[in-house]
């Protein structure tokens, strides 16, 4: 009996959140981590727009991975929106890992945020240096020191999410950190974050493949239904309305003929149905909501509230 107290007692379950600069692989690493596709990944930059959970299971531990937007100096009342919402999210943490990539240099934006970190006094900082894959052993032995010397850390360690390298001394890193507590979520439970709030995710990411730089701040996805189709169990329908802010925009995302956002629909009713296990039928509408990242209104119509 005294062996099954003491291991209950040694279990830990909190909460840890990456930060960094945007597309430098924080959700791809969670993604790693959890063992399943739960945050939306894109090589365009700032495509993450909401707090993530993401939920690793281990025998010894239970890790709550928040997955922020990427944290960057704001231009639009959006990104504002999306910085207020990092900051907070930084208190209510029991570690955070500082995400900062092996194959580029230390620039501004990475010392901006180690400001920011220095604020935070009482969760401790792990620094990941990630996307090791793309990097040399000369490369990632300079990144090492050079991060080093940017703050104090907790610990330094580098990772690839892409090929599983140092991916279970990154957990235990970040669950040596958090407090001792019996489990937080039940054992298959991968995310808290509603279906439908995952499915946008998912048609937002298939939107962003393969468009220009300047689309990836303005679409914004909105699941308006998702039911069973009457009097079948094996089928699920979706609605949902992507949003850009001008015609030309829109004119992109459709592409000649409709070819473009045919294949935009194609790609995320994929993704959706090995995300649900069911076979999906997926209608999907585009409008123009002119200037909606510097409208409160339009904000809080598609998710972004105060």
């Amino acid at each position: 009996m005294d062996d099954v107290s003491s291991s209950a007692a040694d279990f830990r379950a909190g909460f840890a959140c990456f930060v960094g600069r945007p597309n430098v692989g924080k959700s791809t690493l969670m993604n790693a981590l959890v063992g399943t596709k739960v945050a939306i990944t894109s090589s365009k930059p700032q495509t993450t727009r909401r707090v993530i959970r993401g939920i690793v299971h281990r025998p010894d531990a239970q890790l709550i991975i928040v997955d922020t937007p990427g944290l960057h100096r704001p231009r639009t009342l959006l990104g504002e929106r999306l910085d207020s919402l990092v900051l907070s999210t930084l208190t209510e943490v029991d570690v955070i890992g500082f995400c900062l990539p092996a194959n580029e240099p230390i620039g501004k934006g990475d010392r901006f945020i180690a400001e920011k970190l220095a604020a935070v006094k009482k969760t401790p900082v792990v620094a990941v240096v990630t996307k090791c894959d793309l990097a040399t052993r000369e490369q990632i032995a300079e990144q090492l020191l050079a991060v080093s010397r940017l703050a104090e850390f907790a610990e330094i360690v580098p990772v690839s999410a892409q090929s599983g390298d140092q991916l279970d001394v990154v957990s235990d890193l970040l669950i040596r950190r958090l407090p001792e507590s019996p489990p937080l979520y039940e054992g298959g439970q991968l995310t808290d974050e509603p279906e439908q709030v995952l499915v946008g995710e998912l048609i937002r990411e298939a939107a962003l493949e393969g468009v220009r730089d300047e689309l990836p701040h303005s679409i914004a996805v909105v699941v308006d239904e998702m039911l069973p189709r009457e009097g079948r169990d094996d089928l699920l329908d979706i609605y949902a309305h992507m949003f850009v802010e001008r015609p030309s925009q829109k004119a992109i995302v459709i592409g000649h003929k409709g070819t473009r956002l045919k294949d935009v629909g194609s790609r995320a009713r994929k993704q959706i149905e090995a995300l649900l296990g069911t076979r999906v039928y997926l209608d999907l509408r585009i409008s123009v909501a002119k200037d909606w990242q510097r409208d409160p209104k339009q904000l809080r119509r598609l998710g972004f509230y105060d």
